[in-house]
């Protein structure tokens, strides 16, 4: 054993949470959670871990970015012929992972993803930077490349085509919303007796229950 690695840790003591105090809706305790991560000045508040299952069972796990929280769900963009995109294809059942380290505090959801509206993403896709938009163009995500300068002279190529124009979305890139079944809220605690709160959904309604650290 690495006792570098083996002896790395810390106490957590700057919150408590409570099933008696936390919102009955997880959306909206999400929320609120979220607000605070942002408050404290957390660089990429909305950096979040998507899990995936391909179709021999194997996991994979990437860092995506929240783009959108409603009563729907949890929503992001991508690349619709990317590893990711043909996994969700194959099996909708999906994980994410919020950590903020400042505030000690983790959110853990399942659920079933499916996809956005033709005119969110369409909406989402224009309101990005002109390179971003480009790039989307560009990129054939998760294939194999011979170059970085393939990507480069792609961008040139597309840049001089799109000048002066609206630059549409590729009808292979839009966007996902993640239906909650299960959120759990971990807020980390002194000797490792970390709060745990996790949201059920059964029959239409949320129930709440306090898990074990």
């Amino acid at each position: 054993m690495d006792s570098k690695i083996a002896g790395l840790r810390k106490e957590y003591m700057q919150n408590t949470l409570d099933e008696k105090s936390v919102h009955p809706n997880p959306i909206a305790q999400f929320r609120k959670w979220f607000d605070e991560a942002i408050n404290s000045h957390i660089e990429e508040v909305n950096a979040m871990t998507l899990a995936t299952v391909d179709s021999a069972g194997r996991p994979s796990a990437r860092i995506v970015l929240l783009k959108g929280i409603d009563e729907r769900g949890f929503s992001f963009f991508t690349n619709y012929t990317s590893r990711k995109a043909k996994e969700l294809e194959g099996n909708p059942h999906v994980a994410l992972v919020f950590f903020w380290k400042i505030l000690e505090r983790q959110v853990r959801i399942t659920g079933i993803v499916s996809n956005l509206p033709v005119s969110e993403s369409d909406e989402y896709f224009h309101s990005r930077p002109e390179g971003s938009q480009i790039g989307a163009w560009v990129s054939p995500q998760s294939q194999v490349i011979s170059s970085r300068e393939e990507l480069e002279n792609n961008f040139v190529e597309k840049s001089s085509a799109f000048k002066g124009k609206e630059i549409p979305r590729p009808e292979f890139w839009g966007g996902y919303v993640i239906v909650p079944n299960n959120i759990e809220f971990w807020q980390g605690r002194e000797s490792r007796l970390h709060d745990r709160i996790r949201y059920r959904r059964q029959a239409g309604e949320w129930i709440t229950e306090r898990l074990a650290p």
